[in-house]
């Protein structure tokens, strides 16, 4: 009974693991059409299960628009970048420096004391 349980969980931690590589790894539209799937599922499902809300809120889910690859904007590299003008004055303020004395070392793990 021990090895019918063991297998079994096993089992299941390696669906779990393939469902979410599937959908954090896969396309963006397969996430939509599974949660639409979902949704479609759970409301034909019977009332006393009341699983109704749950269908909403996938099927809301389901209707957002898929983010970018950050989760911002979703238009990554579409945008140009202004043109650098000319001038010691924008160039300087562009680039930030740090004095060296600023610069703190990290300390040797080999040279702790002791």
């Amino acid at each position: 009974m021990n090895s019918v349980l063991d297998n079994s969980l096993v089992g299941f931690a390696l669906l779990a693991s393939a469902w979410y590589a599937a959908t954090k790894l896969g396309p963006r539209s397969l996430r939509q059409s599974v949660l639409k799937g979902l949704s479609r599922l759970f409301a034909q499902a019977p009332t006393f299960l009341s699983l109704r809300r749950i269908s909403e809120r996938l099927d809301a889910a389901a209707a957002s628009k898929a983010q970018g690859a950050c989760g911002g904007c979703d238009n990554c590299g579409s945008e140009q970048t202004p043109a650098p003008q000319a001038g010691a004055e924008n160039s300087a303020a562009a680039e930030v420096r740090v004095p060296v004395a600023k610069i703190g070392r990290r300390a040797d793990a080999g040279n702790r004391g002791g």
